[in-house]
Parts: structure tokens; C-alpha cells; sequence
């Protein structure tokens, strides 16, 4: 019973960190559109515009999450 509740406990942290992370990516979110609002006044219901924006957000992603695969996974100096 004792490793279920380790497992509960561990799980319900897991989910709440992945909540707060997401309420943290939709604030970038919001303030990065606003950014990019101010910086290039377009129509706001450009879709083009909105397509730029998701690729660009996607390849920014997709490099961080790559320089973080490496930083965890360098084998470490110490042997």
C-alpha cells in the first residue's frame, strides 16, 4: 500500500508540474503575440502571419528541447 501512495504522491506532482507549465507557455504565449503585435502592426486575423508565428515557435522548440537532450545526456567527466 505504501508504493501506491509513493506512486499517487508522485504521479499528482507530475500533473501539476505539467499544468503549471502549461499556464507558463500560454502567458509566453500571450506575450510574445503582443510583441510581435507591436513590433509588425498587421492584421491580427492574418493567417499567414499566424502560420509564420507557429513555425517559428515550433523550430525554436524543437532547437531548445535538442540542446537540452544533449546537456542531460553528456556523459559526465568524472570516470
Amino acid at each position: 500500500m505504501n508504493e501506491i501512495n509513493k506512486e499517487i504522491k508522485s504521479r499528482t506532482v507530475g500533473y501539476i508540474g505539467a499544468a503549471l507549465g502549461l499556464v507558463a507557455g500560454l502567458a509566453w504565449n500571450e506575450a510574445i503575440t503582443a510583441m510581435i503585435e507591436k513590433l509588425f502592426p498587421l492584421s491580427k486575423d492574418t493567417v499567414t502571419v499566424k502560420f509564420i508565428y507557429a513555425g517559428l515557435v515550433t523550430a525554436a522548440v524543437v532547437i531548445l528541447i535538442t540542446q537540452l537532450e544533449r546537456f542531460v545526456n553528456k556523459p559526465s567527466k568524472d570516470k
